[in-house]
Formats: C-alpha cells, sequence, structure tokens
C-alpha cells in the first residue's frame, strides 16, 4: 500500500511543490483517480501530474508498504522462514546479469524497505561496507524524530583513517531519515587488546558504545574474501597477510561489522576478534531487528554461518542466490 502522508517529507517545506504533490497523491492513491482526472480537477498537464507523483514518492511525501497475507509468502520466503527462522526478502533478479548490478538491484530494494522499519525514537546501527555504500545510494526519505544512526566499527588502519568512507555512509543514511549521525572515530583493528580495552574506558568511545547498545535495528552485510563485488575490509589495506592466515587456520567464513566468525557461527577464540572494533556478536542477538543484505552467491557459505548462528532476523537477498543457498 502507498500511503500519502505529509507528516513523513523530508523536503522543505516552503518547497510550493509539496501542497500539490500531496493533492495530487492524494487524488490517486486514495480515491484511485487517473492521471488524466487529476489534471483536469488540478488543472494542470496530466504530465505535470505525473512528475508531482513522482515527487510525492522519491521526497518521503509518500511511504510504500506491502502486507503479505500469513502464508501467502513466497515458497522460498516461507522455506528461510522454516529452515531457519528469519523473515527473508526475496529480490527478482534477471539472472544473467553481472555481480555489480546484482548488487544494485539488492541495495535498491533494501534502500526502500529499510524505511519501513525505521521510525522516531529508534537508533539504527551501520556496519559500513561495499553494500552498505550502495544501499546509502538508494534510500527512500522518511523524517523521524529524536533516532540515530551510529556506526559500529571503526574504519582506520595503517594506510587511512578511513573517516570520510565510513561517515559519508552513515550521514547519507542519517540525513534519509531526518536521523542524527553517530561516527565511530577508531580504527578497524587494534595492534593490541589492552590497546581497545583502555580506550573503551574513554567517556567519548563510551558513549557511542553505549548508543550501539540500545540499537533496535542493525543493518549489515557479510564481508568475505574473493568474489567478484570484493568486500571492503579484503582489498582497503586492513588485513595483513599473517593475519589472512591466522583466519584461515581458525576457519573464518567471513565478518560482520569486521568481526569474524566460523560456518558454524561461533566467533569466540579467533584472535583478531579481540582486537578488533566491531561489536561481540553477541550483541547483536539482543536487537529487535538484525537486517542483514546479501547480493552474489560468493557470500553463501558465510550467510549459512551466520544463519546457523542466529545473526540474523531479515534477510535481503537476490532470488538466484536464494535458490541455491536452499537447494
Amino acid at each position: 500500500m502507498e500511503t500519502p502522508t505529509s507528516d513523513s517529507a523530508t523536503s522543505d517545506p516552503a518547497d510550493p511543490r509539496i501542497a500539490d504533490a500531496v493533492q495530487a497523491a492524494r487524488l490517486y492513491y486514495f480515491q484511485d483517480q487517473t492521471m488524466a482526472a487529476i489534471g483536469r480537477d488540478m488543472g494542470v498537464s496530466r504530465s505535470t501530474v505525473s512528475r508531482l507523483i513522482t515527487y510525492a514518492r522519491t521526497s518521503g511525501l509518500v511511504e510504500i508498504k506491502i502486507s503479505t497475507p500469513h502464508g501467502q509468502a513466497p515458497r522460498i520466503e516461507r522455506e528461510f522462514s522454516e529452515r531457519y527462522g528469519v523473515r527473508a526478502h526475496v529480490v527478482t533478479v534477471p539472472e544473467l546479469v553481472g555481480d555489480l548490478e546484482r548488487l544494485e538491484k539488492v541495495a535498491t530494494f533494501a534502500g526502500r524497505l529499510l524505511a519501513s522499519f525505521f521510525d522516531s525514537d529508534m537508533v539504527m546501527g551501520i556496519a559500513w561496507g561495499t553494500t552498505l555504500s550502495e544501499v546509502s545510494k538508494h534510500l527512500a526519505p522518511k523524517r523521524t524524530y529524536n533516532s540515530y544512526v551510529v556506526q559500529l566499527n571503526g574504519a582506520a588502519n595503517t594506510r587511512t583513517t578511513g573517516i570520510s568512507y565510513a561517515s559519508d555512509i552513515i550521514r547519507t543514511i542519517a540525513d534519509a531519515y531526518g536521523a542524527l549521525p553517530q561516527g565511530f572515530p577508531v580504527p578497524a583493528f587494534f595492534d593490541y587488546p589492552e590497546t581497545r580495552e583502555q580506550l573503551w574506558r574513554e567517556r567519548s568511545i563510551k558513549r557511542v558504545l553505549d548508543m550501539q547498545k540500545r540499537m533496535d535495528l542493525a543493518v549489515f552485510s557479510i564481508g568475505v574474501p574473493g568474489g567478484n563485488v570484493p568486500s571492503h575490509v579484503y582489498t582497503a589495506g586492513y588485513l595483513e597477510p599473517d593475519e589472512a592466515e591466522a583466519l584461515r587456520r581458525d576457519g573464518v567464513v567471513g565478518d560482520i561489522a569486521t568481526v569474524f566468525f566460523r560456518s558454524d557461527g561461533s566467533y569466540r577464540g579467533i584472535e583478531l576478534n579481540e582486537r578488533a572494533s566491531g561489536p561481540r556478536l553477541d550483541l547483536f542477538e539482543k536487537v529487535t531487528r538484525r537486517v542483514c543484505i546479501v547480493a552474489g552467491t560468493a557470500k553463501l557459505p558465510a550467510l549459512e554461518g551466520a544463519l546457523r548462528g542466529g545473526l540474523i532476523t531479515d534477510l535481503i537477498i537476490d532470488d538466484v542466490s536464494a535458490t541455491a543457498l536452499v537447494s
């Protein structure tokens, strides 16, 4: 259902298009009038009505929500629910498209769906990365109040501060919802566990950690080495060769917010996790909604590990990868 509501707009209230867009949207969605009929009522052309309705959707005046009757979800989504206990949102993508286009289509779907998950008085945690960077380009604006978007893991390494990359993602998402962004200016990985423990005692850092603990919604993808769309943490100088080798010895299949896990979903006893700035994965188990966004089959072994570990409540995934996993 598409609901026109002037309260959800993120646009400038002085914009003269808003009143016309609200009127056009109400006539179109609530009264089932054609664009031609609306044009006659408003004294404008049909093309002007079309532009007003498009503006209403892209500016957040119209929110989209699709309600699926109980038991009527597509078969593959029901299979995810029965097997893994998660809500799957399967995105139809042409089978022959490349991995980059597949990621874009899944990210577009995710960007629209997130607006239905996030509301006023909520805290959203974001794990930066290639997928979330793409999602941030396709968000449906929505006005919220007293809401926050917090970065879950640091982005600095020995080659870069990572601040611009991570903060751009956090700020873009926060701006789409009128939320306050909260960065996390620490390294992705510390050299020593003791350094992390000392820094975690600082009041400025504790404030961010406390906000993470209050998350209502965590949004992330799964990082894996390899694949045609490589995960940022494995390609941007975050891991030294000996660290990558240690992860292989530990049986690591992927990471969430730069915290690594094995194929059975376990994550304790992995040395690099003691130096990681991302939240301990048991914190995720306390978050009401944990949204994982995956595009492409290269991430399936790691995704299955995360599902086995109970780290996900909602999964947004392309249909080819979803079919391959449940098969």
